[in-house]
């Protein structure tokens, strides 16, 4: 079954799943005896998934693991494996390229997982992002990490050459606006996202519109520097700006010219007169 064959369904209950007897309960056994027990091709699943539940496994008995094809058969000890803090990042990150979708989601979300590792699973997982389907890709939107989250964004953009009809347009809106309510989406991701030369008119409207992203001040300020924000919200948002910064700012934008010249006009006179 390749990666993108599985459902969301089955990561759900993967995740719900109790644990087994054998694997609540990790074994104590001295160092050599966790290399042999790692190198032991009759290893169980059950028992490598209570060697990888060890907090202070060594980092040798984890390489060692990961050499163990009869144990890597198992896809729960090979997620197990890429998840634990003390698995080496030579060791992780190639074996994240053999997962499914969501189980490379479930990976860079792990709190165990470094940091270096987690960016790693993550491009990973973007550089999928043009493969999986429709429906995945909403999962994602709604679940991934930010940085997953913020690259769906362009989503509509990204896979425009595959754009068939208003129902598929539709569907793909629809994942930039689940989007727009990650949870771990940032708000210095949502500004670089509108900057990119391939963020869509439909994004920069989506953030424009948004209850939440629309009222920061750096975000309005971001949205001013783009090419598709229209003239009604320009106005709104240029309001709450002086004019040497808004001045500045438009300086670096995309915008029409004609909106910028108004822009300009309307600040100044709005501006109070200068004292004599």
């Amino acid at each position: 079954m390749s990666y993108r064959k599985m459902s969301e369904d089955e990561v759900l209950e993967d995740e719900n799943a109790p644990p087994s007897t054998a694997s609540a309960t990790p074994p104590t056994l001295a160092p050599a005896d966790l290399l042999r027990t790692a190198a032991d091709p009759a290893l169980t699943e059950d028992f490598a998934l209570a060697l990888l539940k060890r907090a202070d496994l060594p980092p040798e008995v984890i390489e060692q693991l990961a050499k163990n094809t009869n144990a890597l058969k198992s896809r729960k000890v090979k997620i197990a494996l890429a998840s634990h803090s003390k698995t080496p990042r030579h060791v992780s990150v190639p074996l994240a390229r053999q997962f499914y979708t969501f189980d490379l989601m479930k990976v860079a979300l792990s709190p165990t997982v470094p940091a270096d590792v987690k960016v790693a699973v993550d491009d990973v997982l973007i550089s999928r992002l043009k493969t999986v389907t429709i429906g995945e890709r909403l999962t994602l939107a709604r679940r991934a990490s930010g940085r997953v989250a913020a690259a769906l964004l362009l989503d509509v953009e990204t896979i425009g050459t595959k754009i068939v009809g208003a129902k598929t347009i539709a569907r793909e809106t629809r994942v930039m606006l689940a989007a727009l309510e990650n949870p771990r989406l940032t708000e210095a991701l949502v500004i670089n996202s509108v900057l990119r030369t391939a963020a869509s008119a439909a994004l920069v409207h989506a953030v424009a519109q948004h209850a939440k992203w629309s009222c920061r001040r750096e975000i309005r300020a971001a949205l001013l520097r783009t090419e598709h924000l229209s003239l009604a919200r320009a106005l709104e948002f240029s309001h709450e700006i002086p004019g040497p910064l808004l001045h500045e700012l438009l300086t670096a934008s995309r915008l029409p010219a004609q909106i910028k010249d108004q822009l300009l006009r309307e600040n100044q006179a709005g501006s109070p007169p200068a004292s004599g």
